[in-house]
């Protein structure tokens, strides 16, 4: 028997695992890390089920090469060549790469992501970013100049957390990465904290809280330029980080008053003049919103408004109040204010942000001709036929392509249209760093998972990413996948002695590439991000690859400390409150101050045993809750003459769908979970539990207009018996 000790990869929390393998290499227990400074033994049903993912039959091993509608199996050379192929009929302007969900979860797709999308030679750059939490990237960036310092609710030490359109109790967490985020929850509580939820509906969060106030779906920004408007109207603004625009933000909710905005989120005025005093005279507090308020009409705004309410009551950069993670692979301050449209989508002319285009626009980029139409498509661990709107418009567009390559464990709905699909390993045969996830991190922590097990003579997912990227870069398929490492680290390497601010300024990039270790690209990589980064041996530190390897359980790295204004990249070196294009946006605000509400909304729903389509073919997390069903009001249900199966209509389709009333939803709201409506037959146990896909009903041509992010929450429906 051998023990592994690894960092769970299935969602946000990190949480460390204690995982039990036989002489054969399959998985007999696994259990949550109690050594894990961060986790300390806290696991959820997700990571328990890891071995059983892991070792999934109908995950591919080799790969598979279509022609019609047959697959085969092929060579890994065989299938390179086919990629080389494919891809050299199609001119760079053509081809796009859409990165799914599990790229943030994986080294592979934090390193060799970026590398591909630079190497096709296009801007049709696509990801699951704008399904889920660009609108938090968009204000976080114009508002502290790079789109990744999130402030993240300091969990640990708040009094009073005020929580919007999250279900941590379900999701574990999201852009505030917290290992055993119910327990933080209940420690608030019992050291005497307030926690107030803001949700449609009444979620295992809400029912864990203090309060729970119902809102009307994708007005959340109502209810926080209220809250604002209190905060200046009532002389409770209290700021002590640097920042710039403080005039403009209180003439800019002026006119949004608590009464105002009550009309439209349907939350009292009263109880929203209320909150505003809770959170000016809590010791310190905290204002959190996630998905349901980033995946709505007005996105960015909530996501900006969360930040200025932090700021004016004195929780910006604060113990207890919102704080800035130093994580160990932070890299370099960024030299270039953050801004966005830098270039525009071909067709409906939607702006550039991060680097990347709206998903809700592929499918128009694929199907409309002209010069610089996609007509290749590279596909990394993503099923944006079920995740991104109007699924099923995306997936008849993806038919229509000349070439497409996935990499990707499955057979699926997206994957399905492939001419190559490509699998990675198992998750044991593959290192792990989380280095997106711990940039959200409530506290400062390290942990390196090297691989379990040797892979089974197939490549590793960081050499075949590394593959397509030579090839898209015109190297062919035969090039040496290790020249995008030492590319990159020459670069590294050559940054930082050349930075005279640098401990490492005048030395030899030759020296520095020979003294760091890694049996492989990935890791020589990480062994360089934390010699160079803040707790780095390259900076004054400790921190290397062996130090990690050292610490399989982990690294506490400390409590998150103030970090302002160091870690501002605006032009101004202020917090820049009142960002112009923010402000432009709040006339679409108040334009719906009188706009009437349809009868029904749809949103959509998370569930503890599942992770967006990628966990339904494992046997353990599918039934009991976890079910696709359209929860509903049963007064709405009884007025409506529901029966077992209601028939939802929007502007983009219909489903017919089986009806759960239930009183945890307000009146007018209905839910459907996501990730689902599995077809096709190639996941045995996904296939038995197909569920329909919340994405038939949600409209591509509806988007956050700063970010671009699709609009999932909040969606107009009608509503009949089946």
């Amino acid at each position: 028997m051998k023990t592994a000790y690894r960092t769970c990869p299935l969602c946000e929390a990190v949480c460390g695992l204690t995982i039990t393998l036989d002489d054969d290499g399959h998985v007999t227990e696994v259990r949550g890390d109690g050594d894990d400074p961060f986790s300390k033994g806290f696991i959820c049903p997700k990571g328990a089920s890891l071995g059983r993912l892991d070792e999934d039959p109908d995950r591919l091993r080799a790969p598979l090469v279509r022609t019609g509608d047959r697959w085969r199996e092929v060579s890994w050379q065989e299938a390179f060549a086919a990629v080389e192929q494919g891809l050299s009929r199609v001119p760079g302007p053509g081809r796009a790469v859409y990165l799914g969900n599990p790229n943030a979860h994986t080294m592979a797709g934090a390193l060799y992501g970026p590398a591909l999308a630079r190497a096709l030679g296009s801007r049709n750059v696509f990801s699951a970013s704008t399904a889920d939490q660009m609108p938090k990237h968009v204000s976080s960036g114009l508002m502290f100049g790079d789109p990744m310092t999130i402030a993240v609710p300091d969990l640990d030490r708040t009094d009073y957390l005020l929580m919007l359109g999250a279900n941590p109790l379900e999701s574990n967490g999201s852009l505030c990465t917290a290992p055993d985020f119910p327990g933080r929850l209940k420690a608030l509580r019992a050291r005497g904290g307030r926690l107030v939820v803001v949700d449609p509906r009444q979620t295992r969060t809400a029912k864990l809280a203090d309060e729970h106030l119902f809102i009307r779906p994708g007005t959340d920004a109502y209810l926080l330029a209220g809250i604002a408007h209190t905060l200046f109207a009532d002389g409770l603004v209290t700021v002590t980080a640097p920042v710039a625009g403080l005039d403009e933000v209180e003439r800019a909710v002026a006119d949004l008053s608590p009464l105002a905005s009550a009309e439209v989120c349907g939350v009292p005025a009263d109880v929203i003049v209320r909150l505003a005093h809770e959170l000016a005279a809590a010791p310190t507090a905290a204002v959190y919103a996630r998905i349901g308020t980033c995946t709505a009409e007005f996105g960015t705004l909530a996501q900006w408004l969360v930040d200025v309410i932090n700021t004016i009551t004195g929780n910006l950069d604060r113990p207890g109040g919102v704080m800035f993670p130093r994580p160990a692979t932070e890299g370099p301050a960024r030299r270039k204010p953050y801004r966005t449209g830098r270039w525009h989508s071909r067709v409906r002319g939607l702006p550039e942000a991060n680097g990347e285009l709206p998903v809700a626009t592929l499918a128009d980029e694929i199907e409309t001709p002209g010069e610089g139409q996609v007509r290749a498509l590279i596909t990394v661990a993503g099923n944006p036929v079920l995740s991104a709107p109007n699924g099923p418009r995306l997936g008849r567009a993806l038919r229509g392509l000349e070439f497409m390559v996935s990499v990707d464990p499955y057979l699926n709905e997206t994957t399905r249209h492939a001419d190559v699909i490509l699998p990675p390993p198992r998750v044991l045969e593959s290192g792990h760093y989380d280095f997106a996830l711990l940039n959200f991190a409530v506290r400062n922590y390290a942990r390196y998972s090297p691989p379990a097990l040797p892979l089974d003579g197939r490549p590793s997912e960081a050499e075949i990413l590394a593959r397509l990227a030579v090839i898209a870069s015109g190297q062919g398929a035969d090039a040496d996948p290790a020249l995008i490492d030492e590319l990159i680290l020459d670069g590294m390497l050559r940054a930082a002695v050349a930075d005279e601010g640098s401990p490492l300024h005048g030395r030899d990039p030759a020296e520095l590439r020979a003294s760091l270790e890694g049996t492989s690209g990935a890791e020589v990589r990480l062994d360089a991000m934390v010699r160079l980064g803040p707790y780095g041996e390259w900076n004054g530190g400790v921190l290397s690859l062996p130090e990690l390897l050292r610490h399989p359980n982990g690294l506490d790295l400390g409590p998150l400390e103030p970090r302002l204004p160091g870690v501002l990249a605006t032009a101004s070196g202020l917090v820049e409150l009142a960002p112009p294009t923010i402000l432009d946006d709040l006339v679409r605000l108040r334009a719906g101050l009188g706009r009437r509400a349809p009868e029904f909304v749809l949103i959509g729903r998370r569930h503890l045993r599942s992770n967006n389509s990628w966990l339904h073919n494992v046997g353990p997390l599918v039934g009991g809750t976890n079910r696709c069903t359209l929860q509903i009001n049963p007064a709405d249900a009884a007025r409506l003459g529901l029966g077992d199966t209601a028939v939802v209509r929007s502007a983009a389709g219909e489903l017919a769908v089986p009806v759960e009333p239930t009183d945890s939803i307000m009146p007018g709201v209905v839910s459907l979970p996501h990730g689902w409506g599995h077809d096709g037959g190639f996941q045995t146990v996904a296939g038995q539990n197909a569920g329909v896909s919340v994405n038939t009903l949600t409209d591509e041509t509806v988007v956050d207009p700063l970010s671009g992010n699709a609009v999932f929450n909040g969606v107009p429906v009608a509503i009949t018996a089946g």
